[in-house]
């Protein structure tokens, strides 16, 4: 089977989540024998894809980009994205200014084709990363304009925005570059935290209506919202990223990942795969215990989960119409279908609270995303139920305690009030 000198990487929108086993085989192959991150690095990729996916345009542009610079981190300099630095993007910017021959194409071809034989999509053999210009049939020099190099750095800035928001790296290299390129302009200060750069959390009100709804909708529909119901509160109370739940290739989460300890009666949380490939484990409350065994009853189980218990975390309901789970009932749901079902619930307490007459509010849940369900459980365990920045850090999985304290409140209106009283003059009258 004939490939191209550079494998694509993420195939049209519909079938971006579905997997290729081309694709698979090749991250896999680079995961074992070049960057150990890889795979993981890949999965935070075709998340970040997935949410532009429905805007055409933009999404042949990201993943363009996208696939030719982990195409120079995973096959020419064998390094991980997450510890590119700014010096690493100047080689990038370097190898992308004049890039292998081999690799530059002078008509735009697709870069997946069907493959009647094989039953599945493979690399088009004919594409290449890099598209060369012709005038009058010849081809011409390679060269790539100011503002196609400013693009490519853009979509690499906001992949790692991206990547800073989910809390898999805590550096931009791609703005870094920027600002101090040719395009940059002169620095500024950089923002205090809570102001700019403030975490996006739902306010009390807001996540009151969350919860609310998600109640109400597991009452009156409870075949498909109990399990809704017990989603949202499972990633609240631990403060988890959606991929910590959903199925993958390796992973598929189970019921005795919940696990109590026999000498002190304490139930916990286990997250075998995590940030960097890393484990922990989240102390559970007791209300998560509740919701669990609320949960379990509907499913019929018994009231918590024995050791080694492997029934499916989050299941479907109607059979898979397609992709590796194809045909079957209670498979496990994966990032696509759970993010979908928080995305239902919150678009739904959107509508509440603007019913209820709190249209800002209902207007600034429609910018908040499924993963500041973890960013409010964090922040209101810290500033409202007063766990300590230790306790927290720990259940989050931060690597530093640095991060975890950006969540406490710093943002304007607070500081602003903590120095409305401030006296002057201590002696004074």
């Amino acid at each position: 089977m004939m490939l191209p000198p550079v494998i694509p990487l993420f195939d049209a929108p519909h079938l971006l989540e579905e997997g290729n086993s081309l694709i698979n085989q090749h991250i896999a192959e680079v995961t074992l024998c070049r960057v150990p991150d890889a795979a993981f690095v890949y999965e935070h990729a075709v998340d970040w894809l997935a949410e532009s996916r429905f805007n055409d345009n933009n999404y042949k542009t990201y993943r363009s980009e996208l696939t030719t610079f982990l195409h120079w981190c995973f096959d020419v300099e064998q390094l991980s994205p997450l510890e590119a630095g700014r010096r690493t993007m100047n080689r990038y910017v370097d190898y992308c200014l004049a890039p292998p021959t081999p690799l530059i194409a002078y008509r735009n071809v697709a870069q997946f084709v069907a493959d009647k034989e094989l039953g599945e999509r493979r690399p088009n053999p004919l594409w290449r990363p890099f598209l060369g210009k012709k005038i009058d049939a010849r081809e011409q020099p390679y060269r790539l304009s100011d503002k196609a190099l400013k693009t490519k750095m853009a979509v690499l800035s906001s992949f790692y925005a991206y990547l800073i928001n989910e809390e898999v790296t805590e550096r931009n290299p791609a703005m870094m570059w920027m600002r101090h390129s040719r395009f940059g302009s002169r620095p500024g200060l950089a923002p205090m935290p809570g102001e700019e750069d403030e975490v996006r959390v739902f306010s009390d009100l807001q996540w009151s209506y969350v919860m609310a709804t998600a109640r109400q909708l597991a009452d009156t529909e409870p075949d498909r919202h109990e399990r809704t119901l017990f989603l949202v509160s499972l990633m609240y109370g631990c403060y988890l990223r959606i991929s910590e739940v959903a199925a993958r290739p390796g992973f598929s989460p189970v019921m005795s990942q919940f696990r109590r300890d026999g000498n002190t009666g304490i139930w916990s949380f286990h997250i075998p795969l995590s940030k960097g490939g890393k484990r922990r484990t989240v102390a559970v409350s007791r209300e998560l215990l509740a919701a669990l065994e609320r949960y379990r009853h509907h499913l019929g189980l018994a009231s918590l989960p024995a050791p080694n218990e492997q029934i499916p975390l989050f299941v479907r309901h109607r059979a898979a119409g397609r992709g590796r789970d194809q045909g079957l009932i209670n498979a496990n749901l994966g990032i696509r279908q759970l993010r979908e079902l928080l995305n239902e619930l919150l678009d739904n307490a959107a509508m509440a609270a603007a019913a209820d007459g709190f249209a800002q509010d209902a207007a600034e849940m429609r910018t908040l995303t499924v993963h500041s369900i973890r960013h409010t459980g964090i922040t209101h365990d810290i500033n409202y139920n007063g766990r300590p920045l230790s306790h927290v850090q720990a259940d989050a999985g931060h690597d530093s305690i640095d991060t975890t304290s950006q969540y406490l409140h710093t943002g304007k209106v607070e500081r602003h009030e903590s120095a409305a009283n401030k006296r002057l003059d201590r002696l004074s009258d």
